[in-house]
């Protein structure tokens, strides 16, 4: 069963997606100037915007959701396993899609801003949503937003959260040996009291511990790099070297490299899947693109805070092995040594000699992390669903009750089967919304042109007018938005 599901996953991942990924990414850079680079300032100024509203979050409050998604098991785990498949050099591709692709997120925020809707009370918008609304051929739009709701939906729910119940159990016990059932159990409880808290509580629970749970990974990842800073020009030299097939070990691997660089970042830091703009469109904020933009902050938070200590940890201390497509070993760092959690742990484990602080360590990152990340994943799928089925409370119930079942029995998976599942899920939302994006991510970009223009022509704060930006005003509720 594994290996068909993996065999399913590595060609729904083959380099067509790979280059359509790459190519959208640059394309939308070039079609709005780098706003991710040139309105890096502008972004930091937008975090000091505060106040949720009565259907939605403060923008800082979205923002944290967002960025606290894209640091999970994809940035620890998952980058481990990147180098497990792809060698040192995938960090280098990640790099690639996160400097780029971080112009997609920004548009995908813009454009759920752009149409979100009131359901439940709540704020909810989406790749479904833009798809609908901003074809010009609606009847197309329609096909892929029902096609987007429903893989979501089910990808979400049952395919992609297992991978963070996954780590949260096996961590745990790994430190403390508690058995993996009662873990499973309690962990999945706690969970469904923040879902069904609705989103306001989402929010906050990501607002109060995932920013001090980031801050104490970066400064650990920072202390192992430190402790072997005298080897990191020959890690930057070794990820260059096998990102470009010119080392004397991975020089076999620049195909793996890049397709598991690209791979695991899209799972890291959601760059093309569509998700990050469902957490984008809870805010209330004055102009769509402002959400945008912290959306495409958030792509940096994960990829520069994260994976990228996470990867010189385990570069820097030698404690990975990695395989060839083939499945042979071609470097074995700690003999044994499974992929995954182990490696960072390992890493830590390696230069603190407090028994066992590397497994605690870690599996108490990824308990926070993941957590978040499910709550996340939940509201994603939820959104998702409201667009089949409108506001419907019953149906959302079942599928709050469908989503943790689906998380307690993640937990009793295998983590090959489990990445598999969520491979499989990413990368069905990414075909269907990169696609969706080279008909309707112009319109993105020429809001995230009208705020940037409006900015530099001296207003402070720049109210969106969707009929300035050829948007039909009696779809959006923009007008009313703003008149409050």
């Amino acid at each position: 069963m594994n290996a068909t599901l993996e065999n399913i996953a590595s060609k729904i991942w083959d380099m067509p997606l790979i280059f359509l990924i790459l190519g959208v990414s640059v394309y939308f850079s070039i079609l709005m100037k780098f706003p991710q680079f040139t309105q890096f300032k502008e972004m930091f100024r937008l975090l000091k915007e505060r106040g949720e509203s009565e259907q939605g979050l403060s923008p800082f409050q979205s923002f944290i959701f967002t960025a606290a998604r894209t640091v999970g098991v994809g940035n620890i785990a998952g980058m481990a396993t990147g180098i497990y498949f792809g060698g040192p050099g995938a960090i280098f591709w990640l790099w690639v899609l996160a400097l780029f692709g971080s112009s997609v997120a920004i548009i995908e925020g813009t454009l759920a801003q752009t149409y979100k809707k009131v359901i439940n009370n709540e704020y909810k918008s989406g790749p479904a949503n833009y798809m609908a609304e901003g074809f010009s051929n609606p009847k197309i739009g329609k096909v892929f937003a029902i096609l987007y709701s429903i893989i979501t939906t089910i990808s979400l729910t049952f395919l992609m959260s297992g991978v963070q119940s996954y780590y949260i159990v096996e961590g745990l016990h790994e430190a403390f040996k508690i058995p993996t059932l009662p873990l499973a159990i309690v962990f999945t409880v706690i969970l469904g009291i923040v879902i069904f808290g609705g989103l306001k509580r989402m929010g906050r629970t990501a607002q109060k511990i995932s920013p001090i749970a980031g801050l104490l990974y970066v400064v650990m990842s920072l202390i192992v790099i430190l402790l072997n800073i005298t080897k990191l020009p020959e890690v930057v030299g070794l990820i260059f070297r096998s990102a470009f097939g010119n080392d004397a070990i991975f020089g076999a691997m620049l195909g793996s490299a890049l397709q598991w660089g690209i791979r695991r970042g899209v799972h890291a830091n959601e760059i093309g899947i569509g998700t990050s703009a469902i957490t984008s469109a809870t805010s209330q904020v004055k102009h769509p693109a402002q959400q945008g933009l912290l959306g495409g902050m958030s792509v940096y938070i994960g990829t520069l805070f994260v994976c990228t200590t996470t990867t010189f940890m385990i570069l820097m201390t030698g404690t990975y092995n990695v395989v060839n497509p083939s499945g042979q070993v071609v470097f074995e760092g700690v003999k044994g040594l499974k992929y995954g959690n182990p490696f960072v742990a390992e890493a830590i484990q390696s230069v603190i000699p407090i028994p066992n602080i590397g497994n605690i360590f870690v599996a108490l990152a990824i308990l926070v992390f993941a957590f978040v990340a499910l709550t996340a994943f939940y509201l994603y799928a939820e959104s998702s669903f409201s667009y089949i089925i409108g506001d419907n409370k019953t149906a959302f119930t079942i599928l709050k009750i469908c989503f943790l079942g689906a998380v307690f029995g993640g937990t009793l998976v295998v983590s090959d089967t489990i990445w598999a599942l969520a491979d499989i899920g990413n990368g069905l939302m990414a075909w269907t919304n990169i696609l969706a994006l080279l008909f309707v991510g112009h319109k993105g970009a020429k809001i995230v042109g009208d705020y940037i223009t409006k900015r530099r022509q001296g207003e402070s704060e720049p109210e969106f007018d969707p009929d300035q930006v050829g948007i039909d005003s009696d779809t959006v509720i923009w007008k009313k938005e703003n008149s409050r």
